[in-house]
């Protein structure tokens, strides 16, 4: 079982931490946009290889979006337990579920912002 005791706050609520879930979620809009030009065959393939490496990057920017989303969103998160529950639902689609959270929720909330010293 995981214990909050490992993880410190800093690593969910601070300045460093939303940059860092910022530019995750970033590139993780990017690696799904770039998945479905390939998918719908819209790239041409020499430049499918060319990109491959920039595609562990953005399997890295999905991960720490899911993962700090996710604890956030667990504990941290103080909004109406319907809005929980219907973000996590939204987690659930790769890629861009967490994003969305990361942008919508995560980068408004009040915790954050009082972590951070942001003003409204």
């Amino acid at each position: 079982m995981l214990r909050y005791e490992f993880i410190k706050r800093e690593w969910i609520v601070s300045s460093i931490a939303r940059r860092v879930y910022r530019i995750s979620a970033a590139v993780s809009v990017v690696l799904f946009l770039w998945m479905a030009l390939v998918l719908n065959g819209a790239i041409p393939q020499f430049l499918e290889s060319a990109v491959k490496p920039f595609l562990l990057a953005g399997a890295f920017g999905a991960g720490i979006t899911l993962v700090g989303m996710e604890f956030f969103l667990f504990r941290f998160d103080n909004s109406h337990p319907l809005k929980q529950v219907f973000w996590f639902g939204v987690m659930l689609f790769p890629f861009l579920g967490p994003a969305m959270y990361c942008f919508i929720v995560y980068s408004r909330s009040e915790v954050l912002r009082k972590s951070c010293g942001l003003q409204n």
